[in-house]
């Protein structure tokens, strides 16, 4: 039943993707393009997707469960520090460069898109890479 229902809200968040163009390399480009062609609709499309996580946050901390009763793990730590700074970076870089993030890319990978599936390749060999460093760091 868990399987199902994380298939279902998969479905509506890869829906609510496409509907608002986050799916589209394009429409990003527009948005990160401040000095140039400028397109702010993706700001609502992230205001409203703040509004609802906001909500949903409030909502778990007071339960302190899930709906289907598991246990809740929300970070604990919430400081800014260097790692974090580099991540975002990377992140920025990345989306900026390619026009997608993770989400969108599978959800593009589901129209057989070839840039989508070069994406999620070298997202995968980033995440394998980190991987190895954290291993690494770990052992030390």
């Amino acid at each position: 039943m868990k399987n199902l229902i994380a298939f279902v809200i998969g479905l509506i968040f890869g829906a609510g993707l496409l509907i608002s163009g986050m799916t589209q390399p394009e429409k990003i480009f527009g948005f990160l393009d401040i000095f140039g062609r400028w397109d702010p609709s993706l700001i609502f499309v992230m205001g409203g997707a703040l509004m609802v996580a906001a909500i949903g946050f409030v909502a778990a901390g007071r339960r302190g469960k899930s709906l289907l009763g598991d246990p809740l793990s929300l970070p604990s730590k919430n400081e800014i520090d260097p790692r974090l700074l580099a991540g975002a970076a990377i992140f920025g870089v990345g989306w900026g460069l390619a026009g997608v993030c993770p989400a969108p890319a599978i959800v593009n990978l589901g129209f057989a898109s070839a840039p989508a599936a070069i994406f999620a390749a070298a997202m995968l060999a980033g995440m394998a890479v980190y991987g190895v460093a954290q291993g690494r760091s770990a052992d030390q």
